[in-house]
């Protein structure tokens, strides 16, 4: 079985957010990136965990980005992966990305094509079923299990209530979120056995994004606490009345 996963970079969650260009354009400066949640501890942690039980099993990661991007993906190597491919670009938008990642899948003939169910930064979803319309191909959203049997993929999902269980031919693709996987950390071998891991770049196809960012806008400022005496529970009601409008 060949398993193509698909890498993204995310700023940390402790980074200070701000925007450029008439708040048109995140701003880098000072940003630390790290390997998009989703997409290490989920996605590829159970593609490797597939690798385990089966050797014979090829693991290839894929990345949109500049060179700035290596060192992420060096360290999706880390914890495994027998190869991968940069595409050398600039992010556009969900539809360019896709559409990126379907052409290096056309070409490698994947079996199986693993997402994070989204990234922490955009939370837009919507990758993994861009990929399996460009490919014309089953997907399966948000993910929680992933198990084989009679040469179909027999995936768990999360739905409001409780779970679906789905099967599927291949080629699919699946998105994966909490409880695909257990998070791994990188050992020493890993660490050094990535920095000889084949990483092959490539050059974009020509497709054009069907979006473009108009603004972002920061969340509003949080105000301190407001004490109210226990001897005035009326105030505390106007204050949720009129305020917080939460009664």
């Amino acid at each position: 079985m060949k398993i193509l996963i698909c890498i993204s970079k995310t700023p940390d969650t402790t980074s200070k957010i701000a925007f450029t260009d008439n708040n048109s354009k995140f701003s880098t400066d000072g940003v630390q990136w790290i390997i998009n949640p989703y997409d290490e501890w989920y996605a590829l942690v159970r593609a490797i965990e597939i690798k385990e039980a089966d050797p014979s099993t090829v693991l290839h990661l894929v990345h949109v980005g500049g060179v700035e991007s290596d060192p992420i993906i060096r360290k999706a190597f880390s914890l495994g992966g027998d190869q991968g491919f940069r595409i050398n670009s600039d992010i556009a938008d969900s539809f360019f990305v896709a559409g990126q990642i379907a052409q290096v899948a056309i070409e490698g003939n994947y079996d199986l094509i693993f997402t994070g169910k989204e990234t922490i930064d955009y939370n837009g979803s919507s990758i993994g079923g861009m990929i399996a319309e460009f490919l014309d191909i089953p997907f399966i959203s948000h993910a929680v299990k992933f198990d084989m049997a009679n040469g179909n993929a027999i995936v768990v999902r999360e739905i409001d209530g409780g779970e679906e269980i789905d099967s599927a031919p291949f080629p699919l693709v699946v998105s994966c979120q909490k409880g695909m996987a257990e998070q791994r950390i990188p050992n020493m071998k890993g660490i050094m056995g990535s920095k000889s891991k084949p990483l092959n770049v490539v050059e974009p196809v020509d497709i054009s994004p069907l979006t473009s960012v108009v603004s972002f806008d920061l969340p509003p400022a949080k105000v301190g606490v407001k004490l109210v005496s226990a001897e005035h529970p009326e105030e505390l009601i106007r204050l949720l009345n009129e305020e917080a409008k939460a009664i």
